[in-house]
């Protein structure tokens, strides 16, 4: 029986980043841990979408993880938005958004104000980030959410959020209806990475479908 856990990075990252991230959560969980790398800033959403896809769908898996920071969290909802086969093709597992603004971002909205803001930030966060939305999660698939609360982050340096956040992504805009499990831990954006706390509840989720409360 093997398991997996894929890492998928966010906004100007490659995944090496969350090395202590995925040492621990192999420990926790007792399986595989991989990085998806994709270019979130040359390609749009949909394009990085169907390279996630593709990449999931290559991996031979009894039992398949995905875990998201920040837009990688939104690269894999979207994957089982866009994508009916999704669900079919790639093996079965729960999923932990660490930080994903599913609902647009603030911090994406005041940077896209400021000169060379959108170019610098990327197709996939024009395409997915700068409008407030809803979203409501159906798949199958048990997803789990942790947001922060530390108000450490780059985010506040391009304009205030005026919410609890995690210096980048407010606390609200990482709700999204049908999760099933959501937790606030006192850590900030980048932070969550290399958060023992954050780790032991994502490998919680990942064993149990649930957090430690």
């Amino acid at each position: 029986m093997r398991t997996v856990i894929v890492y998928v990075h966010g906004l100007w990252q490659r995944g090496g980043e969350a090395l202590w991230l995925r040492k621990r959560l192999t420990r926790a969980v007792g399986a595989e841990a991989l990085a998806f790398s994709y270019p979130s800033v040359a390609a749009d959403a949909t394009a990085n979408v169907r390279l996630l896809f593709e990449f999931l769908s290559g991996i031979s898996a009894d039992t398949l993880h995905l875990v998201g920071h920040s837009l990688g969290g939104l690269m894999i909802v979207k994957l089982f938005e866009d994508l009916a086969e999704a669900d079919a093709r790639v093996p079965p597992g729960r999923i932990v958004l660490m930080g994903s603004p599913v609902r647009g971002s603030r911090t994406a909205q005041n940077l896209a104000r400021l000169r060379f803001g959108r170019k610098i930030m990327g197709r996939s966060v024009d395409q997915e980030l700068l409008q407030p939305r809803d979203r409501t999660w159906t798949s199958a698939r048990e997803l789990g959410v942790i947001a922060g609360n530390s108000g450490v982050g780059l985010g506040r340096l391009v304009g205030p959020l005026g919410a609890p956040s995690d210096g980048t992504v407010t606390v609200e805009e990482t709700r999204i209806e049908g999760a099933a499990d959501h937790i606030v831990i006192r850590t900030g954006h980048t932070g969550m990475l290399f958060s023992a706390a954050v780790a032991s509840q994502a490998g919680a989720f990942l064993c149990t479908g649930r957090f430690r409360r």
